[in-house]
């Protein structure tokens, strides 16, 4: 069992949100109390790679934070050959992720890396996951991170992607924020801590419109994309090259 996340529940100087090992040690917690059906999309995540896992090729989990979705994917792997490379740019996420996955046996080889995913090398791929990263990558670097992930895919390849969206107005914005605030507060945070938190996080994670989402990976280049889950100002999307 992770700790109880009450990172904001005193008053404080409210700095800019980092996966440092604070949150490490709550993350589990945190992510289950903050992102409605996260269980849902992390197990159905690991299926979806089981069925678009190709033989002899790469799963990559960009962003893996502790291991989740590798974990996921991993389970569902029936493909002869393949590996999954798991990388994420917090030192203590990644020390964690690598205990987590030595907890569980399989055969499928898994290396899990520190680095930045904007400068991995990704090649020979079936299937990339990047479950609520791409939120935090600079917007004006995310076009040419999914083209990197496109042009390493093979074809009939997918990305799956996770993201927490804005609303197309700002109506439906704030009915979208009402209702995931709603959730924590159902899920045992105060006004303080969603308060706190939100504005520790709002210069670190912009995000976009599903239909940004839709139109970059149309203009990317992926022949299918479909929004399979969404709850509140969460979705999750399967790309198909």
């Amino acid at each position: 069992m992770s700790a109880k996340d009450s990172i904001y529940a005193s008053e404080q100087q409210v700095k800019d949100f980092t996966f440092d090992a604070k949150v490490v040690e709550v993350f589990p917690d945190m992510i289950e109390r903050s992102v409605p059906g996260y269980a849902t999309i992390v197990s159905t995540l690991g299926k979806l790679a089981g069925k678009y896992a190709q033989d002899n090729s790469n799963l990559y989990d960009l962003g893996c934070s502790l291991g989740a979705v590798t974990l996921s994917m991993r389970r569902n792997l029936n493909q002869a050959g393949c590996e999954i490379i798991a990388i994420d740019n917090s030192e203590a996420m990644v020390e964690r992720c690598r205990l987590h996955l030595e907890g569980f046996r399989s055969t499928v080889p898994v290396s899990v890396e520190l680095g930045d995913i904007l400068d991995a090398k990704l090649e020979n791929a079936s299937v990339v996951a990047m479950n609520f990263t791409l939120q935090f990558i600079e917007p004006e670097k995310r076009h040419a991170l999914l083209s990197r992930i496109y042009n390493a895919l093979k074809p009939g390849g997918v990305l799956l992607l996770s993201e927490k969206l804005r609303g197309e107005n700002q109506v439906v914005d704030d009915l979208l924020i009402d209702l995931h605030h709603d959730f924590k507060r159902a899920n045992g945070y105060s006004e303080l801590e969603i308060s706190q938190k939100r504005t520790a996080i709002e210069n670190v994670m912009r995000t976009d419109t599903l239909g940004t989402h839709l139109t970059r990976l149309n203009e990317i280049g992926f022949s299918q994309t479909q929004v399979w889950y969404q709850c509140f100002n969460f979705c999750s999307m399967v790309a198909i090259k």
